[in-house]
């Protein structure tokens, strides 16, 4: 398979996964964090600004390869995504909590994923790299996350019924597409992967268990409900893999970087696991 039949594949499946995403959400899921704001900022804000202090200190903590490094950073400005959601709801967490943090994150990546990729970029990978998100690039980002997210949420206001019917499956196509996804961005680097998934396989792990246990720890200090922590906590801890890999090798235009995110697609699954096991038997 050709670098640009990958690279297409790649933006038509996050497309279908950002589609779907479209479909879970209304107008209400913004409008519901007037109601519950406190729940909401506290995420939001661990989220945009804790994080990514957080995952750079892990990166170079571990001295990670450079392009592997922008890969985590790439990551860790990406949304929660349906998983997430998934997660929330065995363990108990406020789904509906989950939903507005995935719609506003989604819109406030926009703006964060620029800003971390290209200091990422300036910092690990050099001034005079010849990557970055610049205007165009930009655009293609939003374009990739906002008009599919968009059409979803048309689409359900149009045909309610209709959407509530397919949801199963969209989810369904979404899990696959984010198993091909993942795949497609390891195989197409199988050398890479082995030689650094030790490295960057703990580094995610560490990663995932520490934004994990931060999303919960924080908004329970500053005295947020337990539901709300729980959602708050699968929100923070759990990535969107398929908008960081799409983003990496589609508009970066780097296989390198997408190896990161897509150890990561991986191994999240495990903390989110523990912790799900953990808070559902309380």
């Amino acid at each position: 398979m050709t670098s640009e039949l990958v690279t297409a594949s790649l933006l038509a499946s996050l497309a279908v996964v950002m589609f779907g995403l479209g479909t879970t959400l209304q107008p209400r899921d913004f409008r519901r964090v007037l109601a519950e704001p406190k729940a909401a900022v506290v995420a939001l804000t661990v989220q945009l600004f804790l994080l990514p202090v957080l995952c750079f200190v892990l990166v170079t903590a571990f001295g990670l390869a450079p392009t592997l490094a922008v890969g985590m950073m790439v990551l860790v400005a990406a949304p929660g995504g349906t998983v997430a959601n998934l997660f929330s709801h065995l363990a108990g967490g406020d789904v509906a909590l989950n939903v507005t943090l995935t719609a506003i994150n989604s819109l406030l990546s926009l703006v964060l994923l620029p800003v971390v990729v290209n200091l990422s970029i300036a910092h690990f990978l050099g001034a005079g790299a010849d990557i970055g998100l610049q205007s165009v690039k930009v655009l293609q980002v939003v374009a990739l996350v906002l008009a599919p997210v968009l059409a979803g949420m048309w689409v359900r206001h149009r045909y309610q019924h209709f959407t509530g019917r397919i949801r199963r499956a969209l989810n369904i196509v979404s899990a696959a597409t984010l198993v091909l996804v993942i795949a497609a961005a390891l195989i197409s680097n199988v050398q890479v992967v082995l030689d650094n998934f030790a490295a960057v396989g703990l580094v995610a792990l560490v990663l995932s268990a520490a934004s994990l246990a931060v999303g919960y720890g924080i908004p329970r200090l500053l005295r947020v409900g337990r539901k709300q922590a729980i959602a708050s906590s699968f929100e923070i801890g759990l990535h969107n893999a398929t908008l960081a890999i799409a983003v990496a090798a589609g508009v970066l235009q780097s296989q390198e970087i997408a190896i990161a995110p897509a150890i990561y697609g991986i191994v999240m699954y495990a903390p989110a696991a523990m912790c799900c096991y953990l808070f559902a038997r309380r």
